[in-house]
């Protein structure tokens, strides 16, 4: 039914006609109208962040634990420019977020009015599409088409500009009726021969291998539940990216762990030897790949992708469909069924063995301690503690990240929220009370290093205030623990500035914003303090001491190839160091 509205109703109508319930932002003077229009309501809640940022990754951890879009509020000049970062991020890891920012009037654009920023030419680069809204009659259908392009294809960050005096104008809104873009139209279904060839190939190959990432899990339960039913009727092995853990569950026969520079040995030696690989919602990154040229060389390469710009952007494939994971899924395991294929059964045992045989180098070993809390130990006894909850994990950026993708095992989608491609330290906190908003009566835990939390630790007042129980779990190890390990391979073990003096006592730190502190740095005592940290019903910052100079192996140096991984017994070899060092003058 059509309504006389202002433009600021028109935005909060518009949310609840998208079934939004909440939204995270940051009030300013740009944006007021429709902060007024928020206090008048109680459909959609509002969830008060302490700095814009912080909205933005709550926008994108509530978006990747939920599969909806996020949506986020801010005001014109830097409460849009503060986004920048969540909305890159966001682009980077194809996460749905719906930013609406304030604007100055209309006619003030232009002018360097106060707080007024070119706020569509800045986020330009880094969202799928953004608008500045002229006219109160465009509003209506801006919104909505906001949400398609932002959910659509490949999912990804949106802005949508409204100047103040556009927030006050009043003019008609109608519920929307078969929202879409003009010109924005992703291809869904994926053409059927090319499908019908990659099926054939596999069905030929004597090493196979399906390689995934974050896509599979951006197309929804279907496509997750389709990629375990293909792989069970192959038999063939299966890895991940960063962003696609949990698409296969870590407990899975076929399971071979992370592959990229910080996987498992038996996962890129397997990439590297393959002979048919099935790329399926991955995009050759480069953390993936190590050195193109050196990259798989002796396989056929299938790519199953919705972004046609993916294509043959970074690795030549042989076989390409474009289109939707699950839908091309389903095409797959019907081929596969109505076809009678089967992988042939002395090659696949082969192949396995070779498999078992990297796997015996037991690639992510680490000395246990006694008297000292080793990372990795931490990581599993909180895996332990929790592998029975519904849990959502999010983490920061650096060592103890790749240590969480290598030790916490993961058997659903959407419950793995970290910064894949931009690699944001900060995200983990805000993220992990996104989830928490979602999920109210879920553990959601944000795994953390002390550099990295502190990019960010504002946002405990959030979940303090809105009573969201989020567990910190940070382990302090005193340094920007990557920075340092790098410095230490590849730059002659000269540490600049990657010691963090003067950290904060984080028991006092947690106590100050009102929630509970714990500190431990004793083995020993490990388990008992983290069953009090998922005990406590108020946030928590749990302060885990590990050894200040363990490194995350296993490692592909930055251009080297998967078979030239450092594996954490050969990385104490003297002669190995030196030669990475030599090597890392000529690497980026």
């Amino acid at each position: 039914m059509k309504r006389e509205m202002t433009g600021a109703e028109m935005v909060l109508q518009a949310l609840k006609d998208q079934g939004v319930k909440h939204v995270f932002g940051y009030p300013g003077g740009a944006v007021l109208p429709i902060y007024d229009e928020i206090i008048q309501q109680d459909e959609v809640e509002h969830v008060l962040v302490r700095h814009e940022q912080g909205a933005g990754h709550a926008a994108e951890g509530y978006a990747r634990s939920t599969g909806k879009p996020g949506v986020v509020l801010v005001t014109s000049g830097p409460g849009a420019t503060n986004m920048v970062t969540a909305l890159t991020d966001a682009l980077l890891d194809s996460i749905p977020l719906v930013c609406i920012t304030g604007q100055v009037p209309t006619h003030l654009i232009g002018s360097d009015a106060f707080q007024e920023c070119d706020t569509v030419g800045i986020t330009r680069p880094c969202t799928k599409h953004n608008w500045l809204v002229k006219r109160i009659e465009d509003l209506p259908r801006i919104l909505h088409e906001a949400f398609y392009v932002a959910t659509s294809g490949r999912p990804g960050p949106v802005v949508v500009d409204v100047p103040k005096d556009i927030q006050f104008a009043t003019g008609i809104y109608e519920p929307p009726t078969n929202i879409a873009h003009k010109s924005y139209r992703p291809k869904v279904k994926g053409d059927i021969e090319p499908i019908r060839h990659a099926v054939e190939l596999l069905s030929r190959a004597r090493k196979p291998i399906f390689y995934t990432g974050g896509g599979v899990i951006n197309s929804g339960p279907a496509a997750t539940q389709l990629l375990r039913e293909l792989v069970q009727l192959t038999g063939a092995p299966i890895t991940s990216t960063l962003m696609g853990l949990g698409a296969y569950p870590a407990s899975g026969d076929n399971w071979l762990g992370m592959l990229g520079m910080h996987g498992t040995y038996e996962a890129n030696m397997a990439m590297h030897d393959c002979d048919v690989m099935i790329c399926i919602g991955a995009r050759f990154d480069d953390r993936i790949t190590g050195r193109i040229d050196a990259f798989s060389p002796n396989s056929f390469k299938v790519h199953i992708d919705i972004d046609p710009s993916s294509i043959n952007k970074t690795v030549k494939v042989d076989i390409p469909i474009i289109g939707d994971v699950a839908h091309v899924l389903e095409d797959m395991v019907r081929l596969w069924r109505t076809g009678g294929h089967k992988l042939d059964a002395p090659a696949l045992k082969s192949w396995w063995e070779k498999i078992d045989r990297w796997r015996g180098r037991n690639s992510l070993a680490y000395r246990p301690s006694e008297d000292i809390i080793m990372p990795q130990y931490a990581i599993q006894r909180l895996y332990e503690a929790t592998k029975d909850r519904k849990t959502f994990v999010s983490t920061e950026v650096g060592q103890h990240q790749m240590w969480a993708a290598q030790f916490f095992g993961f058997d659903a989608p959407n419950r793995w929220l970290t910064s894949g491609g931009l690699g944001t330290m900060g995200y983990g906190l805000p993220a992990a009370i996104g989830a928490q908003v979602a999920h109210p009566d879920a553990l959601c835990i944000d795994i953390a290093g002390d550099a990295s939390i502190l990019m960010n630790i504002q946002e405990m007042s959030t979940a303090v205030q809105f009573g969201l129980p989020v567990k910190v779990f940070i382990l302090n190890n005193q340094y920007m623990g990557m920075v340092r390990q790098w410095q230490q391979l590849l730059h002659g073990n000269r540490l600049s500035h990657s010691y963090m003096d003067s950290l904060p006592d984080f028991v006092k730190l947690a106590e100050a914003f009102g929630g509970h502190g714990i500190v431990c740095d004793k083995p020993a005592d490990l388990d008992d303090a983290i069953q009090e940290m998922i005990d406590t019903p108020k946030p928590v910052i749990f302060d885990c001491r590990v050894a200040n100079l363990a490194n995350c192996f296993p490692m592909i140096p930055s251009g080297k190839a998967h078979n030239e991984m450092l594996l954490p017994d050969e990385a104490n070899d003297e002669a190995v160091a030196n030669a990475i060092d030599a090597a890392g003058k000529a690497l980026v």
